[in-house]
């Protein structure tokens, strides 16, 4: 056997449980001060796992609060293997596979220990734990004298007494652990906070980790992820939703949150060590800022466009881009249609009015919108949920767009643009983010529309030209206006905001809510969420934006080599070519590429020299190469 020996604690590390107060739970159950025993016997596991108290007369003590039975003990043990802790429980394979390395030494009882042990593959004689005794009615009584264990020190002496060669290296929760290198039975000690975390025990550890993934990546044995996933950090910015932050965090993955978006600068200082950046609408990435990224994986967007991302700068260098493209579809459609009844009613200038002190009860000017024909500009997700929307309360709807789309329900596609302008009672835009769109509506088109007509802007700030809206709207011409979107946003809520829309009659305009309902970033959040982790758990590209779609399954038995790279003569052959000759066993490969990027999935055996893989990443054209487990 070579490489380090693992030594386990077995309650908190092992198992997601301490020992004792489930035992607690199960003896104490009809107990009228069950609460105040569990709170005692809790208190005194605390103590002990802190050093403030010796163990042994912690476990004394807590022996002497419980009423326990041999038959608490087993139905303890039936429960414990189903209670692994999470890493521990998803590297199990691996566990059993080095299961000739592992230890566990535990100051808990060899009866819970011992299915937990056998499931997996630790030999008896390496299970070094308490025992307890017992009475002729089956009452527990106390714990067997004479181990070590019971001993200050005493996890220490009992490791000594297997006399293990080689590096060996601690892994547990508590002050005894601790104490195993203090001692010098272990070369070094790992303090393992994915159950419980105490900072003593940190402060004294050589390392503090967070799961199993990072011990088992540290001592270089092949766990069930090829990186542990609290060392990738993720970085989100513009108050994106907590569902995402709690769907990441819940993954392993290390995930900070900004409130507001970051100019250019500020995020080039920190995105330096990011592995996975995530975006609202008003952070800028640019090609500088991808620059600066020395380890950036992937960008999600948690909102629709994807304009204020260099798609084409992502792409060169192999990073992926997410967007939630359909997830706040409704909330934009409802706001939508309340502006469209509202700007007919003249709504907006009547509640400025009341809450002026002035009653200004008139039908003049106030119309239906039954009858009325809504024009949309863009067909998309949003434009022809609308149009379904808009139908529903009588609005014929005539639309254009330059995808060839298909209409719904009665809705009619017109030839131009132009055409939707001069039919057009409202005109609703629903266009993409892209530069050719910019001043869209300009002075020329706003004097094609109906003399009267309404238009909403909750696309993109930069489609219309506010100016020439603010001059249409001064003049009549046009009887009024929703923009939800303006060229020019504050970045954050405590800015100053400022548009020539401003003070116009019959005008509404809202500060980019389009998607802004609860539901609706709940729903972001877990869309890009879900994006983000079937990529990097899998390299699963379903949806990115910028990178060629693939869809995978989870990779099981196997790992998983990822290979981006220029669409360019010649890069199939030569990782086909080295792979041959590092004598790797493919058992399976996907290909997919678009106009300027190849995207190879390779799935080979576990058995190979991982110095092999450097030739993968040295095929000319290569963007990045990564590696799953």
């Amino acid at each position: 056997m070579t490489g380090p020996t693992l030594i386990f604690d077995f309650d908190s590390t092992l198992v997601e449980f301490e020992t004792l107060e489930v035992l607690a739970d199960l003896c104490l159950a009809d107990a009228p001060d069950a609460a105040e025993r569990r709170a005692q016997v809790a208190a005194l596991t605390e103590r002990a796992m802190t050093g403030q108290i010796a163990f042994a007369d912690a476990l004394r003590q807590r022996l002497a609060l419980l009423p326990l039975t041999r038959d608490h003990v087993r139905a303890a043990a039936d429960r414990a293997p189903a209670r692994l802790s999470p890493s521990v429980a998803r590297n199990l394979e691996t566990l059993r596979r080095h299961a000739g390395r592992l230890v566990i030494v535990s100051g808990g009882l060899r009866e819970v220990i011992a299915p937990v042990a056998d499931l997996l593959g630790v030999p008896a004689d390496r299970v070094l734990a308490l025992d307890l005794t017992y009475d002729e009615t089956g009452r527990v009584t106390g714990v067997a004298d004479g181990n070590p264990i019971l001993e200050p020190q005493g996890k220490a002496l009992a490791i000594r007494g297997l006399n293990l060669s080689g590096p060996v290296a601690m892994v547990g929760d508590g002050w005894t652990d601790v104490e195993v290198k203090a001692a010098g039975a272990a070369d070094r000690f790992y303090a393992f906070t994915e159950i419980v975390r105490r900072d003593r025990v940190v402060a004294a550890a050589d390392v503090e980790a967070r799961t199993l993934d990072e011990v088992l990546h540290a001592e270089g044995l092949a766990g069930r992820w090829s990186y542990p996933r609290a060392r990738i950090r993720m970085l989100l910015l513009e108050n994106v939703h907590p569902a995402a932050v709690e769907r990441l965090e819940s993954a392993g993955y290390s995930v900070e949150t900004v409130k507001g978006a970051l100019d250019e600068e500020a995020l080039i200082s920190r995105i330096k060590g990011v592995h996975v950046l995530g975006v609202r609408s008003k952070t800028e990435v640019t090609a500088r800022v991808l620059d600066a990224a020395d380890r950036l994986m992937a960008v999600a967007a948690f909102c629709i466009g994807t304009n204020q991302i260099d798609l084409e700068a992502a792409s060169d260098r192999g990073v992926a881009v997410f967007n939630a493209p359909y997830s706040n579809t409704r909330s934009v459609v409802e706001l939508a249609i309340g502006l469209i009844v509202s700007l007919m009613r003249g709504v907006g200038d009547k509640s400025a009015a009341m809450h002026r002190g002035q009653w200004i009860k008139s039908a003049v000017g106030a119309r239906e919108v039954r009858g009325k024909t809504l024009g949309l500009i863009g067909y998309g997700a949003i434009g022809s949920q609308l149009s379904v929307v808009a139908e529903a309360i009588g609005m014929r709807v005539v639309f254009f767009d330059l995808s060839e789309r298909l209409a719904l329900g009665n809705a009619r596609l017109l030839g131009s643009m132009e055409a939707v302008l001069s039919e057009a009672d409202v005109v609703s835009l629903h266009v993409d983010g892209r530069a050719a769109n910019a001043n869209l509506i300009g002075a020329a088109q706003l004097s094609a529309m109906k003399p009267g007509a309404l238009l909403l802007n909750l696309s993109r700030g930069h489609v219309v030209d506010v100016g020439a809206l603010a001059q249409a709207l001064g003049s009549g011409r046009i009887g009024g206006a929703a923009v939800d979107v303006f060229p020019e946003e504050p970045r954050t809520n405590d800015d100053p905001f400022d548009s020539p829309l401003m003070g116009l009659p019959n005008v509404i305009l809202t500060p980019h809510i389009g998607g802004s309902t609860e539901e609706a970033q709940e729903a972001i959040a877990e869309f890009a969420a879900e994006r983000l982790l079937t990529y990097l758990n899998r390299g699963d590209t379903t949806f990115s934006v910028n990178l060629p779609n693939v869809q995978l399954s989870d990779v099981s038995g196997a790992h998983r080599l990822l290979h981006i790279h220029r669409n360019q003569p010649g890069v199939l052959a030569a990782l086909n070519r080295a792979l041959a000759e590092a004598g790797l066993n493919v058992l399976g490969q996907h290909l997919k590429t678009d106009e300027r990027t190849g995207y190879v999935i390779v799935d080979v055996d576990r058995d190979y020299d991982p110095r092999a893989l450097d030739a993968l990443k040295a095929i000319p054209g290569t963007l990045r190469f990564r590696t799953l487990y």
